[in-house]
């Protein structure tokens, strides 16, 4: 099977349990996620955050409809001050423990998996992003954090 990048878009962040969420959609469909799909995600989300500990409540997520009916939410939250706190969802995808193939019924997988290769070109952005506005200034700025995103274009977009 060829190789293919994926279509990268970044909607506005959200404000869910309160933590801040950057968001990033991933699919090969240029009419993007469906909005179905989108709120099932926003649904189960609550459920993917770590409790507070003082850091700033900043997380981004990864929301990627595959190429069949598979949908999957990733959690990538910032604890601890400078460390990445991980957690994901998946639907209608039967072998990763789904009911059924319906993308809008996620359930969290006791999977140690932290994305597929379209899913993972956020992280590092994110890093350099979380060291830029939080860590490296003397006076943090989560606004400044929650503005910068990885532009839209394709996963593979990055250079």
């Amino acid at each position: 099977m060829p190789f293919s990048e994926k279509l990268l878009t970044v909607p506005p962040p959200l404000e869910i349990a309160g933590r801040h969420v950057k968001r990033y959609h991933v699919t090969a469909d240029p009419a993007g996620i469906e909005p179905e799909v989108e709120r099932a995600a926003c649904a189960i989300l609550p459920e993917l955050l770590p409790e507070p500990d003082g850091t700033p409540p900043a997380t981004f997520v990864v929301l990627h409809r595959g190429g069949d009916d598979g949908a999957y939410l990733n959690a990538y939250s910032w604890v601890w001050d400078n460390v990445l706190h991980f957690k994901g969802a998946a639907a209608g995808q039967p072998v990763l423990g789904c009911p059924d193939r319906d993308p809008t019924r996620f359930i969290v997988p006791a999977l140690p998996w932290i994305g597929c290769v379209w899913e993972l070109p956020p992280i590092l952005h994110e890093r350099d992003a979380w060291v830029r506005h939080l860590l490296a200034p003397d006076v943090p700025d989560l606004g400044a954090y929650l503005t910068d995103s990885l532009p839209e274009g394709t996963t593979g977009d990055r250079t």
